[in-house]
Formats: C-alpha cells, sequence, structure tokens
C-alpha cells in the first residue's frame, strides 16, 4: 500500500490532482464572496452590456455558417479554459504556458475565420434609419417596377433588379456600366430583353434612378441556398442581401414567377399580379427589420398573397393553382 502511495505521488497524480482542485473550488468561492461586495446596480449593468454582446454577436451569425463554427469555439474554448485552471502548478507547468499563449493565437484566428461576418456587422452598424423615401418615391417605383416586373415575367426574360437602401453599392456599380437615368419600365424592359448586351446581369436602382446595369454581384455559397436547384440569380441575389440591407427583385425565365430576397431571404414565387402589394408593402417597411421580424411577417404575407390571388382572376387561372406553381417551378438559370 505504502509503495503504490508514493509512486502515485511522485507520478503527480492522486495528491497533486486533490490539491488543485482544491485550491480552484477556493478560488471560485473567493470570487462569488467578491462579488457580494460589489453594489448590486453595477453588477446588474455589467450582467445587462455582457448579455448585450453576446446577444449581438449570436444574432449577427444566426442562420450563418459561422453559427456552427462559433458554437464549436466556444465549447472547446470553455474545456480548455476548465483544463488550464485545474491543472495549473508545476506539474502542469507546460499546459498553462500554452494556454496563456495560445488566447493570443486564437483572437486573431477568430478574426481570420468570421471575417465575412463581421464585415456585414460593421456595414449593419453603419446604416442609418433615418432616411426615408416619401410616399410618392415609392408609389412611383413600385409602378415602373411592377409593369417592368409584369412584362419581363410574362415574357419569361429572366432579371435581377437591386433596390439600393442605407448601404451604399458604389463598389459594385464601378465594376457595370454606369447609366444614371430616370427609372422607367421601358427602360428596364429594354436593359433585360434577351438580345441586349447587359440582361444576364443586375440593375441597380437608387432611389428613382437606374444608377448602373450589367454589375456583378457576390455569389451566395449553395449551402446557405433554400434549394440547391436556384440559379446564379437567386445566389447572387442571397449573396448580395445577406451583406446589406438591399432589397433584390428576380425574375425566373423559366417559370415567369418573381421573386423578392431580403436580408438573405427568398420570398415564394409571386405570379405577376401579386407583386404589386409584396413590394410596396416591403419598400413601406423599416428596413432595419431582423432576420427574426421578417421570418414573422412572412407568414402574414403569405395569407395577403392568397387574398390577393383569390381576388384578382387575373394572376390565377383555375387550372393554375398558386402552390402548384410556387412548389415546382424553379428557376434554374
Amino acid at each position: 500500500m505504502t509503495g503504490w502511495y508514493v509512486a502515485l505521488r511522485r507520478a503527480g497524480i492522486h495528491v497533486g490532482t486533490y490539491a488543485l482542485s482544491m485550491d480552484f473550488l477556493s478560488r471560485f468561492s473567493g470570487m462569488l464572496e467578491r462579488l457580494g461586495t460589489y453594489p448590486w446596480w453595477e453588477v446588474l449593468i455589467e450582467i445587462a452590456i455582457i448579455w448585450m454582446v453576446v446577444y449581438f454577436v449570436f444574432r449577427f451569425v444566426q442562420g450563418t455558417r459561422a453559427a456552427g463554427a462559433l458554437k464549436g469555439i466556444l465549447v472547446l474554448f470553455v474545456i480548455v479554459t476548465l483544463m488550464a485552471r485545474i491543472l495549473t502548478g508545476d506539474s502542469f507547468g507546460r499546459i498553462a504556458f500554452l494556454y496563456d499563449r495560445l488566447l493570443g493565437v486564437v483572437a486573431i484566428a477568430l478574426v481570420v475565420i468570421f471575417q465575412p461576418e463581421l464585415r456585414r456587422a460593421v456595414i449593419r452598424l453603419g446604416e442609418t434609419p433615418f432616411f426615408r423615401q416619401t410616399p410618392k418615391d415609392i408609389s412611383m417605383v413600385v409602378d415602373n417596377l411592377t409593369e417592368a416586373c409584369a412584362y419581363l415575367a410574362k415574357a419569361k426574360f429572366g432579371a435581377i433588379i437591386v433596390l439600393e437602401r442605407q448601404v451604399g453599392l458604389e463598389g459594385l456599380t464601378e465594376g457595370g456600366t454606369q447609366l444614371r437615368a430616370e427609372l422607367s419600365a421601358r427602360l428596364l424592359q429594354t436593359i433585360f430583353h434577351p438580345g441586349t448586351a447587359l440582361h444576364d446581369l443586375a440593375v441597380i436602382i437608387r432611389g428613382r434612378v437606374v444608377h448602373a446595369a450589367g454589375v456583378q454581384l457576390p455569389l451566395a455559397e449553395p449551402e446557405d441556398m433554400p434549394d440547391p436547384s436556384l440559379g446564379s440569380r437567386h445566389r447572387a441575389a442571397v449573396g448580395l442581401s445577406k451583406e446589406c440591407d438591399a432589397l433584390v427583385i428576380i425574375v425566373s425565365e423559366e417559370s415567369g414567377l418573381i421573386r423578392i430576397c431580403e436580408r438573405g431571404k427568398l420570398s415564394p414565387g409571386f405570379p405577376s399580379g401579386a407583386f404589386r402589394a409584396q413590394l410596396k408593402a416591403r419598400l413601406e417597411r423599416n428596413p432595419e427589420l431582423s432576420a427574426e421580424d421578417s421570418a414573422e411577417d412572412e407568414a402574414e404575407q403569405s395569407e395577403t398573397l392568397r387574398g390577393t390571388i383569390a381576388d384578382d382572376p387575373d394572376t390565377q387561372t383555375a387550372d393554375e393553382p398558386v402552390e402548384a406553381e410556387t412548389a415546382d417551378a424553379e428557376d434554374r438559370s
């Protein structure tokens, strides 16, 4: 018995681990005792600040590829921290040494890994909620876009139209053809006619002006798409709207349905008759709504869509149910 005890003691397992565990518990108890000496209002403010930081971090990465990576990193960080605290001492000095120097490397790695999400967060912080279009401007934009998209959908000409909001898209428009022409339905119909040189890429509208055409948009990753069969126009719409507050309109050249993409969320396919109400509602709504608010509004908008189609005989015939069009007619362009 004595021989086994001496061997374990020399290996630093039994006695050392017990002592380190007691040291960790004593430190934790001391921290709780010191916490009771602080003013209660100061503790509440600190807890509220920490909670807000954590909440906004998770909100920015929610629904992105970074969400799973962040959860894994947090679990790994907690495990490594507990091990470093428990195994502190002369017997495990190398672990403490590596832990102290690992934090700096991890901080740099996080910046690299979450670079797209950090950029998106900075862009959203710069969005100003004070700019609003007047009802007259919104009505003019809705009228022209509705007329143009109805024509494109009927002819089954593919199109992607970007409505710029608070976040400027100057970096994208520099690579396209500068137009700076007053918005009109005829202009959009001409741009997206298959015989023109600019019909394949996007048009960016700023206020009541068609700012640029032939603009290349960033593509979303395939795993970010709700349906892998959707084509490059839909990938471009999701990719751009995930990075800024722009509203993107896509016309399918296969089905003739119209989709709206906002904050990375693709709407169901609308027939041209129901598109106007959807576009007007989104333009009049506060563009600062979060992804959660947009998801809640989607159910209400679907009900509005059904009512609009039921009341308007031009939007649906007896042998063309909306559910079948929405589920089966997907754009592969």
